[in-house]
């Protein structure tokens, strides 16, 4: 597997020179060319679309789509970065478009349309995530490698799909934008997680709101608020900001007591195991 560089900070046209694509200016009919099956975003807002093709009608495609020969159809050459910029084309009646033509594998399919979503913002954060683990499940990258490559940090990433492990009923109201994924990060782990969703949306709570309601079922049993040290607390709070996990410290008078760390996957586990093993 190649060496995995930070992909965000280099930029699409980095990623194009690594893999020696063909900067001609070549053209081809939209008939001929078929979207990306690794492509992450699923949805394309109308709207903006429909914006984007009515540029297209006045002054044509201006950037080149990025494309490779497809495996599945002979003929046809699959989107690898430009998706929208096709789709707006053929809206406003386009018989071609400019295009590169390059010659990469399967993986770097994926690097390039999540690059290409990311640094333009486009992908819904369950979209975003579902990248990052098609990333894992198929092409045997672990969290670290993903962080190094997006150019976010390991909690970034632990978080984000820690949203997949969401009911699907909670992932549609995301989808459908009926809560934020603001939101969604707070209903992670909970056992009723489709019952406050749906208070959220009854309500119309904020992210704060929201926060403070869910406080109601995270409460255990003998630890009041009041009663603890807020020494106590400011420091599973960080503990939970560098590592990405729900930390709960239990301290007695004597000073003694327990730490636990709440994960949600095998990855997570492995890798409190593998710094404790470093460090003693």
């Amino acid at each position: 597997m190649n060496k995995i560089k930070k992909g965000l900070g280099r930029g699409l046209s980095s990623l194009i020179g690594e893999n020696k694509a063909k900067t001609s200016d070549s053209k081809l009919s939209l008939s001929e060319i078929i979207p990306n099956r690794y492509q992450p975003r699923k949805n394309f807002d109308e709207a903006s679309l429909e914006d984007l093709s009515n540029s297209i009608k006045e002054r044509g495609v201006i950037q080149p789509i990025i494309v490779r020969k497809s495996k599945l159809e002979n003929s046809k050459y699959e989107i690898v970065a430009g998706e929208r910029r096709w789709l707006a084309a053929r809206k406003a009646g386009l018989h071609d478009i400019p295009v590169i033509i390059t010659n990469i594998d399967d993986l770097k399919s994926l690097e390039f349309a999540i690059v290409e979503n990311v640094q333009r913002h486009d992908l819904n954060p369950l979209e975003e995530a579902l990248g990052y683990k098609r990333l894992i499940d198929e092409f045997s990258y672990d969290q670290e490698k993903v962080s190094k490559f997006i150019g976010k940090s390991r909690s970034y990433i632990t978080n984000s799909l820690r949203l997949l492990s969401l009911p699907e009923e909670v992932l549609n109201f995301v989808k459908n934008k009926k809560i934020t994924a603001g939101h969604a990060k707070i209903l992670v782990g909970l056992d009723n997680a489709e019952f406050i969703a749906n208070k959220i949306i009854e309500k119309k709570l904020s992210v704060r709101q929201a926060e403070n309601f869910v406080k109601i079922f995270k409460k255990k049993p003998g630890l009041s608020n009041r009663s603890r040290d807020p020494n106590i607390k400011n420091l599973e709070q960080s503990l939970t900001d560098k590592t990405g996990l729900n930390v709960l410290i239990k301290n007695n008078k004597r000073n003694k007591g327990t730490i636990t760390f709440a994960y949600h996957d095998s990855d997570q586990l492995n890798k409190i195991i593998e710094v404790i093993k470093s460090n003693y």
